[in-house]
């Protein structure tokens, strides 16, 4: 049987390898350092020849080592400017994200269910819980995609961040990783979606719902209305992943409204 490499504890600082099994000793002491903290995110790791030398290994495994490690989205290289630790979400969202589009057409509505789950709850604690900067964010997000309604690129890259301005807002970052989680995943959807017909209008007008319920601290009114965007745009996202169905593309805008919600 293969032995595994063993993970060291988190106060374990970087010691030489034996030379049996070099790469997986090489991977499960820098993996230990990324989720144990010591190279937290964002941070430029230590050069290749300085890492070789605490490890007491050439740069031929250690290489090895740090492309499993990019594979699996844990850091990323930048040429002419190092190697840096990547954000936690992206540890989970790269496997998962090959998993997704390996899998059959059963997955976008499993998604689009957890996403609602997760974002219904977000929006109610935001509506609670977010400050006066919390909302003017908010609305910014709103406000420039309002700006670039006719251009999807920079709308989607809008609604975006509106979702995880709202997310931030909950103030609870559990539940706000667990967003950034499914939006890397859902984001492949997200722009399919928005390029139909007068999507991205029926989008905008959901999306200030939204806005007014939270700036409002109405959370029943916020999540009932985060659910009608979300059922809505969830069943063009389904429909566009149907070829056969060539009128999908086309969808009407209140083909997408099934119940507007008023906030009072």
């Amino acid at each position: 049987m293969k032995r595994q490499p063993r993970i060291p504890s988190a106060t374990a600082p970087l010691t030489k390898v034996a030379r049996s099994t070099l790469t997986s000793d090489i991977y499960a002491q820098l993996v230990a350092q990324l989720i144990n903290g010591a190279w937290s995110e964002g941070q430029r790791i230590p050069p290749e020849r300085e890492l070789g030398v605490q490890l007491g290994v050439g740069r031929t495994s250690l290489r090895e080592a740090l492309k499993a490690l990019e594979i699996m989205g844990m850091i990323e290289t930048r040429l002419g400017d190092g190697t840096y630790v990547c954000n936690r979400s992206e540890f989970l969202s790269r496997p998962l994200l090959w998993a997704i589009m390996g899998s059959d057409s059963s997955d976008p509505g499993e998604l689009i269910e957890a996403r609602r789950f997760i974002e219904s709850e977000l929006v109610s604690l935001a509506a609670s819980r977010a400050t006066t900067e919390d909302v003017r964010a908010i609305g910014d997000c709103m406000d420039e995609m309002e700006l670039h309604l006719t251009d999807p690129v920079a709308f989607q890259e809008a609604d975006i961040n509106f979702h995880l301005s709202i997310a931030k807002a909950a103030h609870n970052r559990i539940l706000q990783n667990a967003l950034h989680l499914t939006r890397n995943l859902m984001q492949q959807w997200i722009g399919k979606a928005l390029t139909g017909e007068g999507v991205s209008a029926v989008a905008l007008e959901q999306h200030k719902q939204i806005f007014l319920a939270i700036a409002k601290g109405n959370a029943d009114r916020a999540r009932a209305a985060m659910c009608a965007h979300l059922d809505a745009m969830g069943r063009y996202l389904l429909q566009s992943e149907s070829p056969h169905d060539e009128g999908a593309m086309k969808a009407s805008p209140s083909s997408l409204e099934k119940s507007p919600v008023g906030v009072e």
